[in-house]
């Protein structure tokens, strides 16, 4: 563990060797929040190491420090990228610097010393003011006290007992010691790990913006590409509000390193992403559009894993303007693999070695008919229905319903198809509700399954569940089309439905929906 000094700060952001790579984030603390961390730094408290890349050579594109510029590195010196700690960095050199100007256009607002309060554990005693709030009679500015000429020119008219003060506080900053970890290495997947997994107050630093500085040209910017991509969805109806930029990294990886690891994509070159971005384009399109028209997925939410994009997207990433057959064997091969993927829960855990495996599945599949993909063990069982609940977020809830939505539903009260994609589009728990009210089986006496199992859902928007109202569903039957054969049918519900026997009931259409899991993932249930 190295230790840096103040002085030794300053010197080496005035050198070039302390930088701020492209891929941080932003200074962000207030002129507040920088003068708490100052007044800490005065009085000894514990803040933690910063760590410091070296790197033997310079990004092509990097972030100011701050409000201020950086200067070009001098050959001699290594170069420390700034991957934890950027916001305490900055914070003393643009406190103690006394030399350079913020940059036009930046905020910042000096650090003062308010020399007229006693020494106080919690109360502070530094100050972030603009110039009509100082008083030279109380404040003194902090960014003289490493340069010789300014703190004598602005200490030579105070008396001995606030000199000794002013001094004796100079000297705490001059002992003060930032401890900091430096890690050396040219591999950039390593750092990658590192940056991915390094958080700052919580929140994950973003892999995204260290690849875009790996492979940023004057013509080619990484966010933008995802920018557009995510535009281009969005042209073509998809919904992408929860779009994971994270998950297109992973796509982006898997397509060109056959990898779905992210920090896997810099073992690259930049200069094959960026001639090799339209595969990623084409195959995450590619991949929508499928799950879209077989699938009738118009949101990530209707996925129930979105990492199911992954493998997916490296099946139809092609270059240029050619594009992938997808014949009746293929199409057949992939919709069965989403449902066994679905119903097992496979990327629940050991999420990379399954995506791996999928990867490669896919990748012969494209090829030709020698292929193992969805050649897993996946078994369902009438209890998937009957003991787990309803949850429009959950993995489970997700897949039951995109199943009754391949059955095309009819409306319990019209009759009339259902627009699948404005309530898939929706998606909201108010588009599916019981077909045992809650209000009736509240009535029996201790029931067997619970009211919110999912053999109790489907397809009910809340306008139609309020006009069959709370009723027995021998009683609200009335208020049906005559003739529901077909409705049943394609909601996958027995007519024991209107017997009102919910404990009789759950079990049948358990069984019913087991069935058809089985005909989607190919007779293994």
């Amino acid at each position: 563990m190295e230790i840096l000094t103040i002085r030794e700060i300053i010197s080496q952001v005035e050198t070039g060797q302390i930088r701020i790579p492209a891929f941080q984030r932003d200074f962000v603390w207030e002129p507040e929040r920088v003068a708490q961390f100052i007044d800490s730094l005065y009085k000894g408290y514990p803040f933690g190491a910063l760590l410091f890349w070296r790197a033997k050579e310079q990004l092509e594109v990097e972030r100011q420090l701050g409000p201020f510029s950086l200067p070009d590195p001098r050959a001699d010196f290594p170069i420390d990228y700034v991957l934890d700690g950027q916001q305490r960095v900055t914070s003393v050199y643009a406190t103690f610097q006394a030399t350079e100007k913020p940059l036009t256009g930046a905020e910042w607002k000096e650090i003062y010393y308010d020399y007229s309060l006693p020494d106080d554990v919690q109360e502070p005693q530094f100050f972030a003011l603009s110039s009509d709030e100082v008083h030279t009679d109380r404040h003194f500015p902090l960014r003289v006290l490493f340069s010789t000429t300014e703190y004598r020119r602005s200490t030579k008219h105070l008396d001995d007992t606030l000199a000794e003060k002013i001094d004796t506080m100079q000297t705490r900053f001059k002992e003060a010691r930032l401890p900091v970890q430096t890690f050396r290495t040219e591999d950039k997947g390593t750092v990658a790990v590192i940056f991915e997994r390094v958080n700052r107050q919580g929140v994950p630093l973003d892999t995204l913006q260290l690849l875009s500085a790996w492979t940023w040209s004057e013509d080619f910017q990484l966010r933008s590409q995802f920018e557009d991509l995510v535009g281009e969805l969005e042209t073509e109806g998809f919904h992408t509000d929860a779009f994971d930029e994270n998950l297109l990294l992973r796509c982006a990886s898997a397509i060109l390193v056959r990898n779905p690891r992210p920090e896997s994509i810099v073992t690259i070159p930049g200069e094959q992403i960026r001639t090799r971005f339209d595969e990623v384009t084409n195959g995450v399109l590619g991949a929508l559009d499928f799950l879209s028209m077989n699938l009738r997925i118009r949101r990530m939410e209707n996925l129930p894993f979105q990492t199911i994009l992954v493998p997916l997207s490296t099946f139809f990433a092609v270059s240029g303007n050619q594009g992938v057959v997808v014949d009746k064997e293929k199409r057949d091969r992939l919709l069965k693999w989403f449902w066994k993927v679905s119903f097992s829960r496979r990327y629940s855990s050991g999420v990379i070695r399954h995506l791996e495996e999928d990867i490669s599945a896919m990748l012969r599949l494209r090829e030709g008919p020698d292929s193992n993909l969805g050649e897993f063990p996946t078994s369902i069982e009438a209890d998937f229905f009957r003991y787990n609940t309803f949850g429009v977020r959950n993995v489970n809830t997700k897949t039951f319903v995109l199943m009754l939505a391949q059955m095309l539903p009819k409306s319990f009260v019209s009759g009339s198809d259902i627009d699948l994609s404005q309530k898939l589009k929706e998606y909201n728990k108010t588009e599916f509700h019981h077909l045992m009210p809650k209000a009736f089986v509240e009535t029996l006496s201790e029931p067997q399954h619970s009211v919110n199992c999912l053999a109790n859902y489907c397809f009910l928007s809340r306008s139609e569940n309020k006009q069959l109202g709370g009723e027995p569903p021998s009683q609200y039957r009335t208020k049906m089309p005559t003739d529901i054969k077909e409705i049943l049918r394609r909601a996958v519900c027995p007519e024991s439905l209107f017997e009102d026997d919910f404990d009789s009931f759950i079990p049948e259409r358990a069984q019913l929906l087991k069935e058809r899991a089985g005909d989607l993932i190919g007779g293994d249930a």
